[in-house]
């Protein structure tokens, strides 16, 4: 399994520097991801972030000769046109799923739900054993935060 993680931190990195924001948990699997953050007061702005990263990711990832291989059952040998933009195949999805966290047991609830996915999907048997989690880090602080 190759998880192109380099480019991912450095997406991420370049991002926060612009857009600053706290990463309480993340956890990158071979298909998905799932990250808590905490922004500044007063900032709600999640979305100008993931779509910086998600194209600075896939800029770097073309940039590096990758190109995502096609979904398994696609016929017609091509990609499916709602992922092209401009010639391009992209690698994320169009969208993504925020959650804003509400309490303390909401927020304990989510980074479970973050540092067991790799367990859920089959990878590791003990969420520690997943390299690419933010898990020995421990818990975030407290303060406005998303899933």
């Amino acid at each position: 399994m190759i998880l192109h993680i380099d480019h991912l931190r450095r997406a991420v990195q370049t991002t926060r520097r612009e857009r600053p924001f706290r990463s309480d948990a993340w956890v990158v699997l071979p298909d998905h991801l799932h990250a808590i953050w905490t922004l500044p007061d007063g900032d709600a702005d999640f979305s100008t972030r993931w779509g910086a990263i998600k194209a600075r990711f896939s800029m770097s990832m073309r940039r590096a000769g990758f190109t995502p291989p096609l979904p398994v059952g696609w016929q017609n040998g091509g990609v499916n046109p709602a992922l092209r933009r401009k010639g391009e195949v992209g690698l994320w999805q169009p969208r993504f799923w925020e959650h804003h966290i509400r309490n303390e047991a909401d927020y304990s609830s989510h980074m479970s739900y973050c540092w067991y996915n790799p367990v859920k999907h089959g990878l590791v048997t003990l969420p520690e054993d997943w390299p690419f989690s933010s898990l020995t880090r421990g818990a975030g602080r407290k303060g406005a935060r998303s899933a």
